[in-house]
């Protein structure tokens, strides 16, 4: 079966601007650089931070630097490689997908001679392939010879020693906007570390593929956990760049520290902007579907069902041999593969919903738990207590899906943390 390739008809068809940044600092004590140049009447293309290397390499000439990576990390190039295949009724010939050419960050950063001392991992590895929540164990990198440092193994914070030999570190990781997603737990253990060392810290942004909306529970500060580490919603409709802000805006970090950090903006993106991700974030979400899906199948996690793990519809579909088989008729059988070497209900046939052709709206959903919930032969197996409260932030969704609320009831309990979380999060957009 052919893997299902992003594409992102954004940067289909558009200009690519080459144009000057200019710095400057806000009021909040944020080094922000950004495209200044004129507004043109077309439609440019989006330009992440990590590709204007004219705005952050003077910040690390001559300087030994550590980068927080990932397989997201990479510098796109302005070329495309299009892949076509041939109709069978027609003979025409059909363009079915693009795909970016693409260089490593830090490949592209030891070409152009900078120092280079060690890459820091977060969940899933350097190069993406661990399954969910498995430690990742120190290392080198083969094709660089870079130490690598899991902050996914024995620390998730950089300790004083790996910080020792740094003047800057660079963090360039590509975000899906949801609480549980661990990324930003990575991010503000680094921010703390580098504060606490004061070694400053370079942020390369990237847009948010959930950006436009802010949804789902509030996380309750005593269910903080690297599942979620503050008080937001489930869905917080931030940039990694924007986050930042907020986490030393809010001042979060222990004892209050800041850290000293400079964001390269993305050109072009606003929070409206659709973007479509070319490159796997995590393992288990190999496309666009799942990356929309990801904050309401997420809750899957604190549960016993699953979540399309073990097949190639990694949250694009969800099930259990204990859920109603006369009316979650829809069958898989999980087994292991690629990021899940040990699926919920392995070699066992499960009955639930295929969800990859379903349309996504901007929020995020609770029907396919409560569905699910509702048509659980023994609803004693279903819920991971501790498990759930730490992907939900908050004890009460449990027992409100267990009392039989509704949606519309449920989300209603959210609606002032929501406005709140508003208001505070406009206090550190970058893009509107």
């Amino acid at each position: 079966m052919r893997l299902n390739v992003f594409k992102n008809t954004v940067l289909l068809f558009v200009l690519v601007l080459i144009s000057c940044g200019n710095k400057f600092k806000s009021e909040d004590g944020v080094n922000i650089v950004e495209d200044t140049s004129t507004a043109l009447s077309v439609t440019k293309a989006i330009v992440v931070g990590a590709n204007q290397t004219e705005l952050y390499l003077p910040l690390l000439n001559g300087k030994r630097v550590g980068i927080v990576a990932n397989q997201t990390s990479v510098i796109f190039e302005n070329k495309m490689d299009s892949i076509y295949e041939v109709d069978p009724e027609t003979n025409a010939l059909i363009l079915y997908e693009t795909q970016h050419r693409n260089t490593h960050l830090i490949d592209s950063l030891i070409s152009l001679n900078v120092d280079v001392v060690k890459v820091f991992a977060p969940e899933h590895g350097f190069r993406g392939k661990a399954d969910a929540g498995e430690l990742i164990k120190d290392g080198i990198d083969l094709k660089t010879g870079l130490p690598i440092v899991s902050l996914h193994g024995k620390n998730k914070k950089p300790t004083n020693d790996q910080l020792s030999d740094l003047d800057i570190v660079v963090f360039d990781i590509q975000d899906v906007g949801a609480r549980f997603y661990t990324y930003i737990s990575t991010l503000h253990y680094v921010m703390e570390a580098c504060a606490e060392n004061n070694i400053p810290l370079i942020i390369l942004d990237r847009p948010n593929p959930n950006g436009n909306y802010v949804d789902g529970p509030t996380l309750e500060k005593e269910h903080q956990s690297f599942l979620g580490m503050h008080p937001i919603p489930l869905v917080h409709g931030m940039t990694i760049g924007e986050y930042a802000k907020m986490i030393n805006g809010e001042q979060w970090l222990l004892n209050g520290v800041q850290c000293n950090i400079t964001i390269i903006t993305c050109e072009n993106y606003t929070h409206k902007t659709p973007y479509s991700l070319s490159i796997r974030p995590s393992p288990n979400l190999p496309n666009d579907q799942s990356i929309k899906l990801y904050p309401s199948l997420g809750l899957f996690e604190g549960t016993t069902i699953n979540a399309g793990r073990g097949t190639e519809f990694q949250f694009q579909r969800y099930g259990a041999p204990f859920l109603n088989p006369e009316t979650m008729t829809f069958t898989y059988t999980p087994q292991s593969n690629f990021g899940a070497k040990h699926p919920k209900h392995k070699d066992k046939l499960c009955y639930g919903e295929d969800l990859s052709d379903t349309s996504v709206t901007n929020e995020m959903t609770l029907k396919w738990v409560i569905k699910a919930y509702k048509n659980a032969l023994d609803k004693s197996l279903f819920f991971n207590t501790n498990n759930f409260t730490k992907h939900a932030g908050t004890k009460k969704l449990q027992q409100q899906i267990e009392q039989g609320l509704s949606e519309n009831e449920i989300k209603d309990s959210w609606k002032k943390d929501l406005e709140k979380f508003r208001v505070v999060r406009n206090k550190y957009l970058l893009y509107k």
